[in-house]
């Protein structure tokens, strides 16, 4: 059985709408995309890159961050990251594309998300490595489908914007097993939620 390990980048209000450019995603007015960017560094760089060239790690998306996705790193041929996302297996929770999809490797998970991805993970031996995907991630939330949250903490507020943890989510105990610092504040905390209790109501 597969484990799900969710990746986001997060400011410490909780924002996690368009962190790496200003026409990320600009819904409801969101005007402070590229938020991410002024916080990179070797160390971070490093983290990420070693999520993405371990052996045996899928990638999951939801379909905006998939289109995103595939829409911009092809493109990127001096970045390191283009050829390690382009020879992941990329599956993709949609109830409106349609194969085939456009980037090399994507599997598409058709209708229910949450069935879908529980039947992913028990016939898959790899690791599951979801990016972005915030209405996935809430949803896979719902349905105690996440074993591991990787949290890259900026320190920043910008007082609006989609956050991973809306009003109305489910409550839980988790268990930090990793903590790095970046050079430039980001911290990057790692949460296990596998066996953690509910928290209380």
């Amino acid at each position: 059985m597969g484990t799900l390990t969710v990746v986001e980048s997060l400011t410490l209000d909780g924002v996690m709408q368009a962190p790496g450019r200003p026409d990320e995603d600009t819904r409801d007015g969101f005007e402070r995309g590229g938020w991410a960017q002024p916080y990179s560094d070797h160390i971070m760089v490093e983290i990420m890159g070693k999520r993405m060239s371990a052996r045996d790690v899928s990638l999951l998306f939801g379909r905006r961050t998939y289109e995103d996705f595939a829409g911009f790193w092809p493109k990127q041929t001096g970045s390191p990251f283009t050829p390690a996302l382009a020879a992941r297996r990329k599956y993709v929770c949609s109830t409106t594309l349609v194969d085939p999809l456009p980037w090399q490797n994507s599997v598409l998970l058709a209708g229910d998300a949450a069935k879908a991805v529980a039947a992913l993970k028990a016939e898959t031996a790899d690791d599951l490595v979801v990016l972005g995907s915030g209405d996935l991630c809430r949803t896979l939330l719902r349905h105690d489908l996440i074993d591991r949250l990787t949290l890259l903490i900026h320190p920043l507020v910008l007082g609006t914007g989609t956050r991973l943890f809306t009003d109305g989510a489910v409550p839980a105990r988790l268990q930090l097993v990793e903590s790095v610092p970046t050079t430039t504040g980001v911290l990057t905390a790692t949460y296990e939620t596998a066996g953690c209790e509910p928290a209380a109501r």
